[in-house]
């Protein structure tokens, strides 16, 4: 709900970081972007104590990629989960060791491909059997061998929106393991001259409350591996669980805590096991549930409206060009209204966004307390899938990020203006008279 540094004085006015908010708004503008930096940490280290001694977490870039929080996961420790070439680009260029990426993504240009291979990424996670073809002919042409993981679907029902939804076997993620369909990859994959499979990942959603999904699909990754063993003398030394925790978006969310479940699926990986072999080491790719409470959103208010029905609407001066989750998932959030005493009245307003969009709607039916023009409204849990999600629609610049930690602010990513958004633009030339 709020970042683990919130502060809120007697007079409403509330910090995070020990920088108050209101600072942050005059020296940086509005819309802004901030991330609670000691929150990132906690988040990053849960996770590295919960996997101590059975295997590592890395961080799903794309929930927030950027030259300082890749620097940030290196510090920690953690491996990095990469889905593109310009978040590859990105690691590398903030010096993290390629041998601690995974390269997902279930389309991987060939440039994408000649990228990693290059700089010498840890595993590519493989999607399809055109994709396991050509890294195995590109790491061919260099004479190398390209460490790869089989992505599987196991048609695991998550509980969350259908949009995020990714273990159903229909998905466009994935081997099947209905069919035969994952079981045949593996053999073509181990036929397969440079290629070396290490083994396997599934995923099966996001925003995920509860721990069953999460210990179903361990079950069905060991069940599969179990199975490879008997038939194929094949056993891995990796299970990708995937990532998924949900985070705290309203009261009502009430997530796994990574200790207590990373405990239940490292004994449940022990379990299946077979005699002899080696227990696999396991990798978790969290990203929504290291950022996203971290993050938030500082908006001002532009504009108050009634409607007939008696609707109010609050408009601020961003939306859904920096926070597309709320038309493109109907992603629920809180706000408040910094610098208001308790004591002031608090009633339901629509937080509406600038955007020529009727769907533009940050926040529905939010408490808060008696908005006026020119305050500075605050949208929490923004720090997962805000930024990266980010457009230009409308030729609407995107806002600077800024962390805070112990009184103090550091720019993550500059504001864009005007001009970046003409920077790509060339002018219309006459057309030549084609006329033959």
């Amino acid at each position: 709900m709020h970042p683990d540094t919130y502060v809120k004085s007697e007079t409403g006015h509330i910090s995070v970081g020990g920088v108050l908010l209101r600072d942050l708004a005059l020296r940086f503008g509005t819309p802004l972007y901030v991330i609670d930096y000691e929150t990132v940490v906690d988040r990053m280290r849960q996770y590295g104590q919960a996997l101590q001694g059975w295997g590592t977490p890395y961080y799903a870039g794309k929930a927030f990629c950027c030259r300082a929080m890749v620097e940030l996961v290196k510090q920690e420790g953690l491996g990095l989960d990469v889905v593109s070439g310009g978040e590859l680009v990105t690691a590398l260029s903030a010096g993290m060791d390629p041998a601690r990426i995974l390269f997902h993504g279930n389309v991987k240009t060939r440039e994408e491909i000649r990228l990693g291979l290059t700089a010498g990424v840890g595993h590519f996670v493989i999607d399809s059997l055109d994709e396991l073809r050509r890294i195995n002919d590109m790491a061919g042409e260099s004479e190398g061998a390209a460490v790869v993981l089989l992505r599987l679907t196991p048609g695991i029902e998550a509980h969350t929106h259908e949009f995020i939804r990714t273990g159903h076997f229909d998905s466009k993620f994935g081997f099947a393991m209905a069919e035969g369909i994952a079981t045949q990859a593996l053999e073509q994959a181990l036929a397969l001259k440079n290629i070396r499979v290490e083994g396997f990942h599934a995923h099966i959603g996001s925003q995920i409350l509860d721990d069953e999904p999460f210990l179903a699909n361990a079950e069905a990754l060991m069940q599969f591996s179990h199975d490879c063993w008997e038939r194929l003398s094949y056993w891995p030394s990796i299970i990708d669980l995937g990532g998924g925790i949900g985070v705290r978006y309203s009261g009502q969310d009430n997530p796994p805590q990574p200790g207590e479940l990373m405990n239940r699926l490292a004994g449940l990986v022990g379990e299946w096991t077979p005699p002899g072999q080696t227990r696999p080491r396991i990798i978790m790719e969290p990203g929504r549930s290291i950022v996203a409470e971290a993050g938030f959103t500082l908006y001002r208010v532009e504009a108050l409206k009634k409607t007939p029905g008696g609707r109010t609407y609050v408009s601020v001066d961003g939306g859904m060009g920096d926070n597309i989750r709320p038309a493109l998932y109907d992603a629920s959030y809180t706000c408040d209204v910094d610098g208001k005493a308790a004591r002031t009245p608090s009633y339901a307003v629509t937080v509406a966004g600038r955007y020529c969009e009727s769907g533009d709607i940050l926040v529905r039916d939010a408490y808060v307390q008696d908005p006026a023009v020119d305050d500075l409204l605050i949208v929490w849990d923004t720090g997962a899938y805000g930024y990266s999600m980010a457009s230009t629609y409308n030729r609407v610049p995107r806002p600077a990020v800024v962390a805070v930690h112990e009184g103090q602010a550091q720019v993550w990513i500059e504001r864009e203006d005007w001009q970046d958004v003409l920077r790509l633009d060339r002018p219309l030339e006459k057309q030549r008279d084609l006329t033959i």
